[in-house]
């Protein structure tokens, strides 16, 4: 399988369950750069508040984003790829803010299939009481933001390859 090399930075983002860390080091792989798991820079005390059940507030969330803004500032002509819930369009600003070249990959998908497939995960501290919060916050990207969106449905290698497909038809130009 041919590697997609990329100087870009892609933010794999979506609500819980769409497969981010997943698809994220999948993507990582064809792109030929290194992965870094989002949930990683979460300081412990968000971590202990999504396994109680509670939703993050965008001061938990501050944060969590610098760090993963950080994280993609230090890629910046290198490439990588991480993961990051990235749901309102002001956390993707602020990502920016850091990293200006990053680009998103929006997972999504029926709410349903989702809810499924968070239902089925081991070992995770998202509950699946908090899917509705997430797609409550949802702001989906918009024309200006660099990205795509790519279905969910179907096996990871198979969204994996719509999502390097979708990023090169983004690096494409535009006549």
């Amino acid at each position: 399988m041919q590697q997609v090399r990329t100087p870009h930075v892609v933010v794999v983002m979506g609500v819980a369950g769409t497969g981010k860390t997943t698809i994220g080091p999948l993507l990582a792989a064809r792109l030929g750069v290194p992965y870094a798991e989002g949930d990683d820079f979460h300081p412990q005390a968000n971590i202990d508040k999504m396994t109680a059940g509670h939703p993050l507030t965008d001061e938990d969330r501050w944060p969590w984003l610098d760090a993963i803004g950080s994280w993609a500032h230090d890629r910046a002509g290198l490439g990588g790829v991480v993961s990051s819930s990235a749901l309102k369009r002001g956390y993707r600003d602020r990502l920016r803010a850091a990293a200006p070249g990053v680009v998103f990959v929006h997972l999504t998908g029926d709410r349903k299939l989702i809810e499924d497939r968070m239902s089925h995960r081991q070992g995770h501290f998202m509950p699946t009481a908090l899917l509705d919060s997430q797609f409550a916050t949802l702001q989906p990207l918009e024309a200006d933001e660099a990205g795509v969106a790519v279905d969910v449905s179907g096996d990871p290698g198979e969204i994996t390859e719509r999502a390097v497909a979708a990023l090169r038809a983004l690096a494409q130009p535009t006549q």
